[in-house]
This record gives structure tokens, C-alpha cells and sequence, in this order.
């Protein structure tokens, strides 16, 4: 009776523990049929493409990319709880997964508290991702982060974040991330140098702003020195709420605090601003419109991304989505739809210098 008694004891505090637990595995699923002019082809011996040409290939991650993770969390009482996830990126139409990893999008430990905010520690999306949501197109691969050659969706290791509560509209988000190197900034030891930045947000029933800032190292010396890969960022948001409209505009101020442009490869600055809207004409389609313009100092040239695009629900998991984009250059810019490096390779998927990239895709969206 008493081995009775206790064993009783023993599964209701193992049943009581497991309540207070949660893991949940997740995932998205998006491919799409794509098809683009404007791609370079023709190469030379070393590689660099002398003509273009047009493609229909089917693609993984147009809208979004797909991925699959495991997150979870444990109540500590008193509105705290342990949290973590670890999240890995793949693409879908070949099953393949990162080289960076198995966990390369995410793998975090942290606590949360419903009064006092949320803090994590591990590999992460660094805030410059916090564009996503005032971007029109939520950071498709041909929206924010193209002109700028992705320089604001980078993900950052070594990092220690902090995400606030909302206080009367405002809420507070930070990172840093450690270069890891006998040097503060990064001295050609590590993969990465040290990283930083922070923003801060209200919002209201009308409309959203967010003010932020952030600066990402060249892990080779800790300095800025391309504005694409080693760079400050300044950024300001709005979003404004018009019943079945959604108007959204950002200016990006990207700069490499007098570092000097290497020959070729990058100016010292960017100046980079977008606009669009989203029409919501039923709880399940959505159209969207939006423009994207960027101007480099140096010579280096400006282009404007032109798209239009949109989505329709199934259900609440499944998504069909759209869009239609071109990307115009000046006689020296060569940025194409994806937010590829500055290279006038075959490789590379840009378009020659001066040249017009154009494209649509037709995709298919799941999340589990």
C-alpha cells in the first residue's frame, strides 16, 4: 500500500510537471514555378557573363523560405517561463539543408516574463529583420532586402537579445552579438565581427512606427568598410491602418562612417526607401503593390524595384501567392530581383551593368 501510495505521488508529479511544459515542432513549405529575363549568360573564360538570356525553373522560397523547427517552453510560476528553439532552414526542391548548419536560422535559449520582457541567448535573426514587417511584400526574396543586396536579413551568432512588454503602445527590442575574438570588433579570427542594434516601436489602432538602428562588423578587422556586409544602418518606419488598406513606407540610411569603397565592389553609402500598399479585399485575398528605390554613392548608381503581387488563403495553413517584378538600373548598377552579391558573373544572377531583370512566379505556401 505505502509503494502504492507513493508511486501515485510520483506520476501525479511527473503529470504536473508535464503540463507546465510545452514543445511544439513547426515547419514552412513554399516552392514556386518562376520565370525571369535578364539572366546573364555568355561567359568568358574567368567567368564574367557578356549577354543575357530567360529561364523557367521551379523554386523553393520566393515568398518565403522553408524551413522546419522545434520550440518550447516551461512555466516557472509567476508569469516566467524558460523558453528556446532551434530552427533550420532547407530548400524545399531538393531537400537540401543549410551549409551553415543544421540549426542556422535559429538556436536559442532564454526566459520570458509577461512583466518584464523576453531574453534569449544563441544564434538568431539579427534585428535588421525587423524591416519584415513594414515591408509590403514581409521580406519576399524581391522586396527589402534586394537593393541592398540583403543586407538587412542577415542572421548573427553570439547573440544576447531583449524584447520588451508594450507600454502604452511602445515596446523596446536590443541585440548584441559577440564577435568572439581576442579583439572587442572582430580581428580575422572568427567568422563574424561584433554586432549591435536596437529599436523602438508604437503603435495604435491607426497606425505603427519604429525608429532603428544597427551596425553590422567586417569580422576581418572590426571596421565598416562595404555597406553591403560592414555597415551602419538607420532606419525609419510607418505603417498606417485604413480599414482594408495597409500603406507602408520605410527610409534606410546605410553608411560605412567614411570607410573607403573598394574598386569595384561597393560605394561608401546607400540611400534606400520603399513605399506600397495592401489591399485586404477579402479576409482570404490580398493584393499587394509596392516600389523599391536605392541610390549608391562613389558612382556606383541607383535602380528601382517594380512589383506587384498577392495572396489567397485556402485555409488558414495553406497559401497561394503571386508576384510580378522588375528591377530597372542605372548605366552602372547591376541589381537584379534576388539579393544577390555585386558580381558580374554567370554566378552571380545579376543582370549586366544598365540592364533590366524582370520576373513573376506562381508559388504554393504550407505552415505546420
Amino acid at each position: 500500500m505505502k509503494k502504492l501510495i507513493i508511486s501515485t505521488l510520483l506520476i501525479g508529479m511527473a503529470l504536473e510537471a508535464h503540463a507546465q511544459s510545452s514543445l511544439t515542432l513547426y515547419g514552412r513549405l513554399d516552392e514556386a514555378v518562376e520565370y525571369m529575363s535578364g539572366v546573364p549568360t555568355n561567359p568568358d573564360a574567368s567567368g564574367v557573363a557578356h549577354g543575357s538570356t530567360h529561364r523557367f525553373r521551379l523554386v523553393g522560397g520566393d515568398w518565403q523560405g522553408s524551413y522546419w523547427g522545434i520550440k518550447g517552453a516551461e512555466d516557472l510560476g509567476g508569469g516566467s517561463k524558460v523558453i528556446f528553439r532551434l530552427e533550420s532552414g532547407f530548400n524545399i526542391t531538393t531537400g537540401q539543408g543549410s551549409p551553415d548548419g543544421i540549426f542556422n536560422r535559429w538556436a536559442q535559449v532564454g526566459v520570458a516574463n509577461d512583466r518584464y520582457g523576453t531574453f534569449a541567448m544563441g544564434r538568431q535573426l539579427f534585428i535588421a529583420n525587423d524591416v519584415w514587417d513594414f515591408d509590403p511584400f514581409g521580406q519576399s526574396f524581391w522586396s527589402s532586402a534586394t537593393l541592398v543586396r540583403g543586407r538587412n536579413w542577415p542572421f548573427s551568432s553570439n547573440n544576447i537579445s531583449y524584447q520588451s512588454p508594450k507600454f502604452g503602445g511602445f515596446e523596446f527590442a536590443g541585440q548584441y552579438s559577440f564577435s568572439n575574438a581576442t579583439s572587442f570588433n572582430g580581428n580575422g579570427t572568427t567568422a563574424q565581427g561584433r554586432e549591435a542594434g536596437a529599436h523602438v516601436t508604437y503603435t495604435s489602432a491607426l497606425f505603427q512606427v519604429r525608429a532603428m538602428f544597427d551596425e553590422i562588423r567586417n569580422p576581418a578587422n572590426g571596421g565598416f568598410d562595404n555597406p553591403f556586409t560592414a555597415s551602419r544602418e538607420y532606419s525609419a518606419m510607418a505603417n498606417l491602418f485604413l480599414g482594408q488598406f495597409k500603406i507602408q513606407g520605410v527610409y534606410q540610411a546605410i553608411r560605412t562612417s567614411g570607410g573607403t569603397a573598394t574598386a569595384g565592389v561597393a560605394p561608401t553609402s546607400l540611400d534606400h526607401e520603399w513605399g506600397g500598399v495592401t489591399w485586404q479585399a477579402t479576409p482570404a485575398a490580398a493584393l499587394i503593390a509596392a516600389i523599391y528605390h536605392v541610390n549608391a554613392n562613389k558612382g556606383a548608381g541607383n535602380a528601382t524595384l517594380y512589383t506587384i503581387g498577392g495572396s489567397y488563403n485556402f485555409s488558414k495553413r495553406t497559401m497561394l501567392n503571386m508576384q510580378i517584378a522588375t528591377t530597372r538600373n542605372s548605366k552602372a548598377a547591376n541589381f537584379g530581383l534576388f539579393p544577390n552579391n555585386s558580381g558580374t558573373t554567370v554566378s552571380s544572377d545579376n543582370p549586366l551593368p544598365g540592364h533590366t531583370q524582370s520576373g513573376a512566379y506562381v508559388g504554393v505556401q504550407h505552415v505546420f
